[in-house]
């Protein structure tokens, strides 16, 4: 008998395909919301949309090449500007809603927020 494998969550979501419209919609949005938009006032969009997009295939379990620097390291210099559990918060409720506006189960933003909050502490720089 062969051993049943389920899909990895990248695949179940829609693999690179999705994981591209995911991060164009989630910029946008990370944009356009006066909460978080200022973090990325200086940000090359379309260097930090490859890092994003790298570092979401890799959570979601799929084929990554993700060479970003660590989470600490990548997220200092927001920490020393300000960057908080509110901020946190914000842009894992835009990921939610991002997800939600690509048909996303429930279930499958619920693990993809998961991932997100096992984050949180290295974002932080704690």
């Amino acid at each position: 008998m062969s051993e049943h494998v389920s899909p990895s969550l990248y695949d179940q979501l829609g693999g690179a395909a999705a994981v591209d419209a995911a991060v164009d919609i989630f910029y946008r949005k990370v944009l356009s919301d006066d909460r978080v938009s200022h973090f990325f006032d200086d940000v090359d969009m379309d260097r930090q949309a490859a890092k994003q997009k790298a570092f979401l295939t890799m959570a979601f379990g799929g084929p990554h090449n993700y060479t970003g620097a660590d989470m600490r390291r990548g997220h200092a210099h927001l920490v020393a500007r300000g960057l908080n559990d509110g901020h946190f918060d914000t842009i894992v409720e835009l990921l939610g809603s991002t997800l939600a506006e690509l048909n996303v189960p429930q279930p499958l933003i619920a693990q993809v927020a998961a991932i997100a909050e096992s984050t949180r502490a290295d974002v932080l720089n704690r």
